[in-house]
This record gives C-alpha cells, structure tokens and sequence, in this order.
C-alpha cells in the first residue's frame, strides 16, 4: 500500500466525521463539543491533505512536513475544549492553547534553525503525546457520565494514540520504510477516537429525546393543576392497569368522588384557593392509597379512585370510610379552615361490570344515590 493510498484513506475518513460533527452541531441544544470536534478534525483533515500532495511530489516533503506539524498540533487544542465543553468540567482551557502555542513555537524556532529532523520532531510529538494521554485520562475518568462504551473507547484511543506519537517519530527516524505502517495505524487509532466521540454525542441526543418523549408522554396523562392520572390515562389504560394489578379471584373496586361544599368555596374564596383546596385533596387521596391503586381527577370537584387487589368486596366499605375520613377533615388554606364534605359511589369488578365505562357508569349512579340521601357518605351500587 502506497503512500498516496494511506494519505487519501485518511483525509476521506476525515472528511467525512467532519460532516457528521458539522450535521450534529446544528441541532438544537447539542453540546458545543460538536463544534469544536468539527475544527480540530478539519485541521486533521489539512494535515493529512498536505501530506497526500506532499507524497505525489516527493521533492516538496521538508516543507510539507513543516506545514503538517503545525496543522496536527492545532487540532489537540480544539480537541480538548471540545471535550470539556461536551462534559461541562471546570477546566482552565486557557493551558489547552498555551500548550498548543509553545509546540507552534517549538516547530518554527527548530525549522528557522535549521535543527535536525529528530530535533524539530521531539517537541511537538512531546506536546502532542501529552495531550492526547490528557484526553484519555479525562475521558477515562468522566467515562460513566455517557451511557455505554463511549468514553471508554476514547480513552483507549486516545491513550494509545499517545503512545504512538511518543515511539512513531523515532521508528521513522531509524527506520524510514515503517512510516507507511505507522500512518496507517494513526489514522486507525484516529477513526476510533472520533468515532467514540460521535457516539457520544448521539447517545446525549438520543438520551434527550427519549426524555423529551417521555416527559410529554407523562404530561399526557397527568391533570395539571393536582398532578394526578386524567381521564385520558384511564381510557387508554385502565384495562393495562387492571391486568397488572389483579390477580385472579381478586376485586377491583372503583370509587366516583364528588366533592361537597366546594362551589361556594369558590365562589366566596377565589379560584386561587379553589386551586390549593383541590390540590391538598389531590394530596390526601394519594396518600391514604396503596402504590397499586390509581387516582385520578376527571372533571372540577370530581375524583376516582380504582383499589386494586382486594381480596374481598367488603375492604372497599374500609377504603371509603378512611378516604371520606380525610376529605371530611378540614383544610387548611391562606390562614383559613375550609370544611369539604364527599358524596362516594363504588362499584366492583367484575360484580357490575368489565371495562372501565360501566363500572365508572355505575359508582356514578352510586355517588348520586348519597347525595339524595344527604351528601358525605359512601355506598355501593346496587341495580334495585
């Protein structure tokens, strides 16, 4: 393999991750690393570009060399704050372009010198391998802040790239017919690191949409105002929810809640009060329910709550009595005691029905039952 073929292999791998981190960093909200990743592999790619002209006229290769060196020392600077940038660390990056400044120093003043080639090649493959061993440590020890493999592998890469700008310079030196190997195995180390960090990033991306999915999702399904599951979350489902907490020979027991009294709260106190009595209710009824029951506001005063797992018809008279106990229980808003009352229909599955609109049909006809009867109560629904 040719140098030509080693150098045109390597400028197209870098061409083409820099229009990967170029699409990456226009979307919106991604880290800034992105950017910054797609500067330090363009200079990667000018470097490789110099060599690959450098290689088809061979009597240009001094000058060439010179122009590559201050190319590949350009990009670990970029490399670097891009990875800071990407996990946030409070880094001084100002010592990133200091270090890159004195390897552009050391390449100028040994090139106007005239100093040996070993000597010109020392400084900047010192600076360069110190760098990239910065990188990998870092990255090794913020590895577990983006899920699976990523930082790992640049850590890997990155270290071993150290190395390799440590030994390669001198192989060269004593043995000039390695350095096509040895620019091929940069480049493969060099495809690996980037690689990780692209990775990286489209994990953070990927992590935030299944977020953003998630969280819109669950906005879906929550009212607003108290926090609690909506009637859309039991009509698409109840019947999931059933399967899960129910076992067989078991109870379902669903109770329609109808607060009394709160219409004149309203009125005389002010919706903003209305909000805080409505949410300390919302508050009550999940706390004296069990992890596998489910609450739910379903219209202004109205409430449900489903009681899974019963063993038997007559726990749901025990669950209404303690639930009535505590919206019967004054509350407290703004320094003053507001007396509520609740009217609680119940009906149980499967005794009165198997989907979720009858049996919400049926504590209903139940709720209206106690407020003929004179409001605050609880009764099961009977179809005499």
């Amino acid at each position: 393999m040719s140098h030509e073929i080693v150098h045109t292999f390597g400028f197209t791998v870098y061409f083409v991750f820099l229009l990967f981190f170029l699409w990456i960093s226009r979307f919106a909200r991604t880290s800034s690393g992105a950017g910054w990743w797609a500067v330090s592999i363009s200079f990667a790619l000018c470097s490789r570009l110099v060599l690959f002209m450098a290689a088809s006229a061979p009597t240009n290769i001094q000058p060439a060399a010179f122009v590559y060196a201050l190319f590949i020392i350009m990009e670990k600077p970029f490399l670097l704050t891009g990875l800071v940038r990407f996990l946030n660390l409070e880094v001084q990056e100002r010592w990133f372009w200091i270090a890159g400044g004195l390897a552009e120093m050391w390449i100028l003043s040994t090139w106007t010198l005239e100093a040996p080639g070993y000597v010109r090649s020392t400084g900047y493959a010192l600076l360069n391998a110190g760098m990239l061993a910065y990188l990998g440590y870092t990255a090794f020890r913020h590895r577990h802040e983006v899920p699976g493999w990523t930082l790992h592998a640049t850590a890997a890469a990155a270290s071993a790239l150290a190395i390799h700008w440590l030994t390669a310079p001198y192989a060269m030196f004593y043995a000039p017919a390695w350095s096509r190997n040895g620019f091929l195995l940069g480049t493969l180390l060099v495809l690996m690191m980037y690689s990780s960090l692209l990775a990286a990033i489209l994990h953070r991306v990927q992590k935030r949409l299944m977020d953003a999915e998630a969280k819109a999702l669950g906005l879906a399904f929550l009212d607003p105002l108290t926090g609690l599951k909506n009637k859309r979350y039991m009509e698409q489902l109840f019947d999931h929810a059933l399967l899960l907490a129910t076992r067989p020979h078991q109870v379902v027991a669903v109770f329609y809640i109808d607060l009394d009294n709160f219409k004149p709260i309203n009125d005389s106190a002010g919706h903003a009060v209305g909000d805080q009595v409505l949410k300390t209710v919302a508050a009550r009824l999940q706390s004296h329910t069990r992890s596998t029951d489910i609450c739910a506001r379903v219209g202004g005063d109205e409430f449900i709550v489903i009681g899974t797992q019963l063993e038997q018809a007559e726990q749901a008279y025990e669950i209404a009595k303690k639930l009535l106990e505590q919206l019967t229980t004054q509350i407290p808003v703004s320094g003053n005691n507001f007396a509520l009352g609740a009217s609680i229909g119940i009906s149980l599955y499967p005794q009165h029905g198997t989907s979720l609109n009858e049996l919400i049909e049926r504590a209903d006809s139940a709720m209206y039952q106690v407020k003929r009867n004179g409001k605050s109560g609880f009764i099961i629904y009977d179809a005499r």
